[in-house]
């Protein structure tokens, strides 16, 4: 065995052994506890500022809110990690009047962007997976007229609002476009983009999304 070998294993059974006695000290389950409840009152400091949270809302650190009084989120929601929740009122001179509706027991995954100048509604019960991008508007129409404007100079444009009803579940890395009404019990399998109406109760894949199965 080489001189480097036994260092790294006599450095890999101290920091072992460090971590043990840590471990002892202070758990996983501790830190777990710790973290709940710096969540909890995370959670109700982002509260007072929206224009509305139920009793049980819970967001986990950190997320960011943008256009607070423009957001109401129901009871016993949850808003995961890194999540970004954005409505609009002013843009670079153009002027809005958005709304962001989350109904009750919503669970929204780690990493959600939800992007409004228009409407969101999403009703009771909605699960999501991670990475999820739910936006009613875009920066232009993609038109020739607007190919010499750099894309963050463009007018923001939304083609409607977006309507997901009760008991919705939505998949990782799914996209949600404006004009859009997701039906109830749908679900939205991992990596879809929605751009039109999506039928209650089926199940539906694919970019653009197509229902491949009806829920009988």
């Amino acid at each position: 065995m080489t001189k480097t070998r036994k260092v790294r294993l006599l450095l890999d059974s101290t920091v072992r052994c460090l971590f043990h006695i840590i471990s002892i000290v202070f758990s996983y389950k501790t830190y777990r506890r710790i973290s709940l409840a710096y969540d909890f009152l995370y959670s109700h400091w982002i509260a007072v500022s929206l224009s509305h949270a139920g009793k049980g809302f819970v967001a986990h650190h950190p997320v960011t809110i943008v256009g607070e009084k423009n957001i109401s989120i129901g009871e016993m929601s949850v808003v995961g990690k890194y999540g970004v929740i954005t409505a609009w009122d002013n843009y670079d001179g153009m002027i809005f009047e958005p709304a962001i509706t989350i109904g009750e027991r919503c669970d929204l995954g780690e990493y959600i962007h939800i992007s409004c100048c228009n409407k969101i509604d999403i009703g009771n019960d909605v699960l999501t997976g991670r990475w999820i991008t739910i936006s009613d508007n875009s920066h232009g129409q993609s038109t020739i007229d607007e190919q010499d404007i750099a894309p963050v100079n463009r007018p923001i444009y939304s083609k409607g609002p977006i309507r997901i009803e009760d008991k919705v579940w939505i998949g990782d890395k799914v996209t949600i476009l404006g004009g859009v009404t997701i039906g109830q019990g749908a679900v939205i399998a991992a990596n879809s983009v929605i751009t039109h109406d999506i039928p209650p109760h089926t199940v539906v894949a694919g970019s653009p999304a197509k229902v491949i199965k009806n829920i009988n």
